[in-house]
């Protein structure tokens, strides 16, 4: 696809790629209200999913927004995200990237901030109907912890020539809160430096427009790596999983990547990422003209 190309034309290409584009209409979203809450265990290896806050039965809480085929909202004690090796890249010689703690040349598998046909594509949302009318301006999201046998990092970046916002990283303490504003819509990259099963806990908090505080902590489960159990991920539990070696001890992939491995880390996320980054910017004012316009029906409801 159009990301490796990049990767493969070299650095004066890719700047040229970088010019602004349109933005990427895979963020152009809305959500319906009576989207249902699938029953029972699934495993999403391709296609578009969000994490988002919603109610159910009342109840405030975090689910997995499946947007693969038919739309559904699924419970994430009951979704397994499987990241295969066609996720796999290899991380660059290039000092805008040691936030990943891994050693240049080592291989990790990457849920790009690009959509890529052949794996699982994680965002997050804050567009479920229920959740626009009730929360004020926006929710925090924060990573709670993580269970697995590496790190997990979440960064995004946008342009060829701008340094990667790191957002989360597992290898520091708990929180990292991340504003996410209403209606919006948004993709990173997350970066697993080995494979096995992670359980990824997140806090989601917000004010609601009626003075009340709300807080959820769910954990999206990972299997990461073709030879990694989706049963094992499904019936993991936080502090079970078993953590391998250091990935400071890891390979440094003296024996290169391995055959069909994604080397378009460097360039094939940021030369593409110019369009991202429009796109992140229309998403915050279509945040924002939301906001206006719920403020403006609640205004105009309390007068009636």
């Amino acid at each position: 696809m159009t990301v490796v190309l990049l990767a493969l034309l070299g650095p004066a290409s890719a700047a040229s790629a970088a010019q602004p584009a349109p933005p990427d209409p895979a963020l152009d979203q809305s959500i319906a209200p009576d989207q249902p809450v699938a029953a029972g265990p699934a495993v999403l290896s391709a296609g578009h999913v969000d994490l988002g806050p919603r109610y159910v039965d009342g109840e405030w809480t975090l689910l997995v927004h499946d947007d693969a085929a038919e739309p559904v909202w699924r419970d994430p004690d009951q979704t397994v995200l499987r990241v295969t090796d066609a996720a796999i890249q290899t991380v660059p010689d290039d000092p805008a990237y040691e936030f990943l703690g891994v050693a240049p040349g080592t291989r990790v598998h990457v849920v790009p901030q690009v959509q890529h046909d052949d794996v699982v594509w994680v965002g997050w949302n804050t567009q479920d109907p229920r959740v626009m009318r009730t929360i004020d301006r926006g929710v925090t999201l924060e990573l709670a912890g993580v269970d697995g046998p590496g790190t997990v990092t979440m960064y995004v970046q946008a342009g060829t020539f701008n340094a990667p916002q790191v957002l989360w990283r597992s290898a520091e303490p708990p929180g990292q809160p991340m504003w996410v504003e209403v209606n919006t819509h948004t993709h990173a990259n997350w970066v697993f430096t080995e494979p096995g099963v992670y359980l990824v806990a997140v806090r989601v908090g917000a004010d609601l427009i009626s003075g009340e505080r709300m807080s959820a902590v769910r954990h999206l489960r990972f299997a990461v790596g073709d030879a990694t159990s989706t049963e094992a991920a499904l019936a993991a539990q936080p502090g079970s999983v078993e953590p391998a070696a250091s990935p400071a001890a890891a390979d440094a992939g003296g024996d290169g990547p391995a055959e069909g491995s994604r080397q378009w880390l460097p360039l094939g996320l940021a030369a593409t990422a110019a369009g991202l980054a429009v796109a992140l910017a229309v998403v915050v004012l279509r945040g924002r003209a939301a906001r206006r316009r719920a403020e403006r029906e609640r205004a105009a409801g309390a007068a009636e």
